[in-house]
């Protein structure tokens, strides 16, 4: 369960970031709302599954779904440049945390 747990706070983790970014500086409410709330749900989701798994482990996995998701995003969305490197870089992140997840 703690597995599941952490891959749906990393999910949120990508939407907070993502509505940080939209909320220009706080000043956007619906942007900002939604930050506030991505928050609240990755650090508890985060925490919860910190009870039973790593520390080190966690907070990997949690930063490489959420960074993994952002930039991908961002690129679908055309908010940041796309190209062949950026995309074999994001992969390797996205290899790195499936490897850890393999090697508990």
């Amino acid at each position: 369960m703690a597995w599941i747990v952490l891959v749906i706070s990393g999910l949120f983790e990508a939407v907070w970031a993502t509505a940080l970014g939209k909320s220009d500086g706080f000043s956007k409410m619906s942007p900002t709302v939604v930050f506030i709330l991505g928050l609240i749900l990755s650090m508890a989701g985060l925490a919860y599954a910190m009870r039973t798994l790593p520390i080190g482990t966690s907070y990997a996995i949690w930063v490489g779904i959420g960074a993994a998701l952002t930039v991908g995003y961002a690129m679908i969305t055309g908010a940041e440049s796309t190209s062949v490197v950026k995309i074999l870089l994001i992969l390797g992140i996205v290899g790195c945390v499936v490897g850890l997840k393999v090697l508990h």
